[in-house]
């Protein structure tokens, strides 16, 4: 595959996880930041070596194959954010357009390496799942923090927002994963939330809590 196909096969995958569904055309177009035209031209690609299921006007979704293969870039990817961050000292804001160039490495036993390496982590610094070299995934009980209700308390265990500009601005607050969270009130006029973050009283925005991944405890 080329490294165009790989990256839409990635998109798919990660569209299909939040939407639970088929795919549209635009969605794809959207999160590529191409043409739907575009798109339908890759499409067409990918059906003819049978990594998706395509019918126009009907959306897209990944077959076996096509979904094993996203699932392998996911898996670079992760292991490569983890790599970064636990052993050249990266920070969690920095790591994702490094490993979108390391991502397209084919050496499968590099990658079985650099997982066993790294202990076959089963999460990355963001606390996404990383599948493992069969494709399975871990899944945890996870919920957004904005869904908590007053009182209720939970530990940080991901983030839905990982671009650089969220990531830092969790820095500055001291957020991190693992951060134990407790709501303490929330406004009925904006739905902000004011919480106590390891005993760090701070008030964050609806968009905030909306971003953050909490497994209650």
């Amino acid at each position: 595959m080329t490294f165009s196909e790989e990256n839409y096969l990635k998109a798919i995958f990660h569209l299909t996880v939040v939407s639970n569904s088929e795919v549209s055309t635009n969605a794809i177009a959207e999160m590529m930041e191409t043409k739907a035209s575009s798109v339908t031209d890759m499409l067409k690609k990918l059906a003819d070596k049978d990594l998706v299921n395509y019918k126009k006007y009907r959306g897209v979704s990944l077959t076996d194959q096509g979904k094993l293969a996203a699932k392998m870039i996911v898996r670079k990817h992760r292991l490569w954010e983890v790599f970064l961050v636990e052993k050249l000292d990266f920070s969690w804001d920095e790591v994702h357009d490094i490993a979108e160039q390391l991502e397209h490495i084919k050496s499968e036993k590099l990658i079985n390496k650099l997982d066993d390496f790294l202990g076959n982590p089963t999460e990355d610094p963001h606390g996404d799942p990383i599948p493992n070299a069969e494709g399975q995934i871990l899944k945890i009980e996870k919920q957004l923090l904005s869904e908590l209700t007053e009182n209720q308390k939970g530990i940080c265990v991901g983030v839905k927002d990982t671009s650089s500009e969220f990531l830092k601005y969790l820095d500055k607050q001291g957020i991190a994963l693992g951060s134990k969270i407790e709501v303490v009130s929330k406004e009925s006029f904006d739905l902000s939330v004011k919480i106590k973050v390891d005993d760090k009283s701070l008030s964050i925005s609806n968009k905030i809590a909306s971003n953050l991944f909490v497994q209650t405890t």
